[in-house]
């Protein structure tokens, strides 16, 4: 391995800081790191994985006020690039506007989710106000461009996929909200659809940014009020949004409080609309009451949409003052098995108007990934990730072949954590499981990372080849792939 320090960041976090999302396997780093010809401590990377894994991390660098969330953290985003059977890292903060302002002042500027947004120094972004963009928790790559951005809307931060050199603030994003985590991008077409959120009517809006790079369709989605939506899906025709029967306290939102309430009297809701779709365009479909943080996919199987997304079971656990003492109120928040996530159908009948459901597994997991070649049309296999119970740390992977019903898992050892998989299809592969999966790996015990790589249809044989990287990286949530030949 070739490896040299690009940057050392400072951290104000405080000495001894004993704060569980900021220890252990959640230790932020401060090295980037520019590092080439990776050593591979285990089997081989085959000769046919050519392209970009990149997974995007909250890294805090500054305190929170009174109440950090692991979601609060300041981005990092680790990329590996494999070629010829030989691999590269690099490693990148996020310079977002917020963290200059706090390393400048020394100290917190924004309230964190957890806290009160009036304790914020300055207007800040984010869906409720006054909430720091931290760009830590999706990551894309549209048009040779890796984008990082923020669950509750803010910034696309921009980086060459090539060189991880930071590109600035993406100029298409609307600047009165920003956008949120997760928009899809059209491997067909090359558009980036999106979705922002907020608390003034019409509370959530659809957009579309060309293949060239310029906005060109910004709609509103009317809600009933503010809602928080996490995620969207697409299929070959049509984008899907969601409300959910969780959202902040509206009686509590007049004094400054942003308390989610969890209602299961109320139905979901889905929101179907063509592809640049007009308002007057929208069709809503109810469903069974739930929360869901990620969908699979979206295709359409005749007159029906079919919508593939994890619901869960107990949206708003109560807090386990014995298990987690002080931080009980945040465990339960981000614990898999406290939120019972299991992957879960909806069809929706463009004719009819009507919505079935049915629970396609029972398994406790979440965090899904496809082979993006069958992005908006029938998929058949999806990956996801099992969790530590009453931790948010991915201890596992699960393959679940929805032809056969069978699911096949691999768990890593104790103290061993993955990041979400992504799925890099071999050239000229047919099948949707002829495939490579590529994950990083954080060891805590052993104290190194290493990036893993697994045969896509044989999960639970364990990695082909563990590459070692330059130094232990801080868990992180959402990772994506762009092959050699992605645009």
């Amino acid at each position: 391995m070739k490896a040299t320090i690009h940057r050392t960041w400072t951290s104000l976090l405080p000495e001894g800081d004993a704060h569980p999302y900021r220890t252990g396997a959640w230790r932020p780093q401060l090295n980037e790191w520019d590092a080439d010809d990776l050593d591979v401590v285990a089997g081989a990377i085959p000769d046919d994985l050519a392209g970009l894994y990149v997974r995007n991390t909250e890294n805090p660098l500054v305190p929170a006020f009174e109440r950090y969330h692991p979601f609060d953290g300041d981005g990092m985003l680790h990329a590996i690039r494999f070629a010829g059977g030989r691999a590269r890292y690099r490693n990148r903060m996020v310079p977002t506007r917020a963290l200059a302002q706090e390393l400048a002042a020394g100290g917190p500027q924004y309230a964190g989710i957890a806290e009160d947004p009036r304790l914020s120094r300055h207007p800040g972004w984010g869906a409720r106000g006054g909430m720091k963009d931290a760009s830590s928790t999706d990551v894309i790559v549209h048009r040779g461009r890796v984008l990082s951005t923020h669950y509750q809307c803010g910034d696309a931060y921009a980086f060459d996929a090539e060189t991880m050199e930071h590109l600035g603030i993406e100029p298409w994003v609307p600047q009165d909200t920003g956008i949120s985590a997760h928009p899809k991008v059209c491997a067909r077409t090359g558009e980036l659809h999106y979705f922002r959120y907020g608390k003034a009517a019409p509370y959530l809006h659809y957009g579309v940014v060309d293949a060239r790079g310029e906005r060109v369709h910004d709609v509103a989605i009317p809600l009933p009020g503010p809602r928080l939506p996490h995620d969207m899906a697409l299929s070959a025709r049509f984008v899907v949004f969601n409300d959910f029967p969780i959202f902040w306290d509206p009686a509590l939102l007049p004094r400054g409080i942003h308390r989610p309430r969890w209602d299961p009297a109320m139905p979901s809701r889905f929101a179907v609309l063509p592809r640049r779709g007009r308002t007057d365009e929208v069709r809503w479909f109810e469903a069974a009451a739930t929360y869901a943080l990620h969908f699979a996919n979206a295709y359409e199987d005749g007159d029906e949409l079919v919508l593939d997304g994890y619901a869960q079971r107990d949206p708003m656990p109560r807090p386990q003052p014995e298990l987690h003492g002080e931080y009980a109120w945040l465990m339960r928040q981000v614990d898999l098995a406290s939120l019972r996530p299991s992957l879960r159908r909806w069809r929706m009948n463009l004719v009819t108007g009507a919505c079935r459901e049915e629970d396609l597994s029972s398994t406790l997991t979440e965090f899904p990934t496809i082979d993006p070649r069958v992005a908006g049309v029938r998929h058949r296999h999806v990956w996801s990730m099992t969790g530590k119970p009453g931790w948010f740390l991915f201890n596992g992977i699960l393959h679940t072949d929805l032809d056969t019903g069978r699911e096949r898992h691999f768990g890593f050892e104790d103290g061993v954590y993955a990041s979400e998989v992504a799925v890099a299809p071999r050239p000229g592969a047919t099948g949707g499981d002829d495939a490579w999966l590529v994950t990083f790996v954080g060891d805590a015990v052993r104290d190194v990372s290493e990036c893993q790589i697994f045969a896509a249809h044989d999960v639970a044989a364990g990695p082909v080849a563990r590459v070692r990287l330059p130094e232990r990286i801080a868990s992180g949530t959402h990772a994506t792939w762009s092959s050699a030949s992605q645009p």
